[in-house]
């Protein structure tokens, strides 16, 4: 479009959104990148060409990005049901597997051209499309999770798999308050046919346990929440935690420590992490004496890179799952990982 074609404002106001309008925009002003006669119409207004060569895809600072859809797809012609992992090993191979292919697939959208698709299958059978009439479909989950409730981690998502794969249960926190236990029981005790998993899924920036950092570090923000039983409720059991994840922190790098700029970082990431792996410890006693048949697990979704982690012994970076710590010797050993790990460190020597 040109200065010729201004009667068209009314048309680009219908196809353009106020929104796209005021990012291209912001786009060209903070970037200077594009020649006002290929943006403007007469009377400074931008033109729809210009408008829509941003909304193909483009971040806030004009990164352009690729067309990602992920897609669930069932083909009715299939009457092979889907396979389950066949044991506990198997069932966490498939879930790393299917986060690091998610990672993957999102690590190549900043690429200028093309587009990028993924096709998770589907058995019909579990959405009852080739169930006599009135059936109602079998639960056969391989795995249950529990989750935080923050929206920003969808578990199905983020592990690639699709409806009746993951017996979900999401909650502030993670934590294992009575209906949480109660439904891992459930789990247990009803779907032990297909379940080998139980995992714990933490994630980073989790809101509850900043607050609970935020509380340990300024007790008289506690004084606010006398009156919110439900929310003091959340953070107490969540403070014995950070106390033990900020005397590991303590121990490890001495008493100036708690001085760092990236200190209140670290212990939240920390804290986070051994929330998980405490939490995991704890619903061992759900798994049967035989491993192989049903084990606890636990990781944290880094909402950054969408990669699940958990520290190692001898591992700086530690992608992927963990198994739970099974006693004392293996909580110090996660302790040692994590004060090792790259992530801590890099947050101990930020300025920031």
């Amino acid at each position: 479009m040109d200065a010729s074609t201004t009667h068209l404002l009314p048309q680009l106001r219908s196809q353009a959104s106020l929104t796209q309008i005021n990012r291209c925009k912001a786009i060209c002003r903070e970037h200077a990148r594009c020649r006002p006669a290929d943006t403007m119409l007469s009377g400074g207004r931008i033109s729809l060409d210009h408008v829509a060569s941003h909304a193909q895809g483009s971040s806030a600072n004009g990164v352009k990005l690729k067309k990602v859809d992920i897609t669930y797809r069932y083909e009715a012609r299939d009457d092979q049901p889907r396979l389950l992992p066949p044991d506990s090993t198997a069932a966490l191979v498939r879930l790393d597997g299917g986060n690091r292919e998610f990672a993957a697939l999102l690590d190549q959208v900043t690429d200028e051209t093309g587009a990028i698709q993924r096709v998770i299958p589907v058995d019909p059978r579990d959405l009852g499309l080739l169930q006599d009439s009135g059936a109602t479909p079998r639960q056969t989950p391989f795995a249950a999770v529990v989750g935080c409730s923050d929206a920003r981690v969808p578990v199905e998502l983020i592990f690639n798999q699709g409806p009746n794969d993951l017996f979900v249960i999401r909650v502030a926190g993670n934590g294992l308050g009575p209906d949480v236990l109660g439904s891992l029981k459930y789990a247990t005790e009803n779907l032990g046919g297909s379940l080998r998993l139980i995992v714990v899924l933490g994630h980073s920036g989790c809101g509850a346990l900043t607050a609970a950092v935020d509380v340990f570090l300024n007790p008289v923000d506690y004084l606010p929440l006398a009156t919110k039983s439900s929310l003091r409720n959340i953070l107490d059991r969540l403070l014995i935690v950070v106390q033990t994840s900020a005397k590991r922190l303590l121990a490890a790098f001495g008493p100036d420590i708690a001085q760092r700029p990236g200190y209140r970082q670290a212990l939240i990431e920390t804290s986070i992490v051994t929330n998980a792996a405490l939490a995991a410890h704890s619903i061992s006693e759900f798994a049967p004496n035989d491993p192989s048949r049903l084990k606890a697990a636990y990781g944290v979704y880094l909402l950054e890179t969408r990669e699940v982690w958990a520290p190692r012994p001898g591992e700086l970076k530690g992608t992927g799952l963990a198994e739970a710590p099974r006693d004392l010797a293996g909580f110090v050993e996660l302790g040692d990982a994590l004060v090792q790990s790259e992530r801590i460190i890099s947050f101990l020597k930020s300025q920031k």
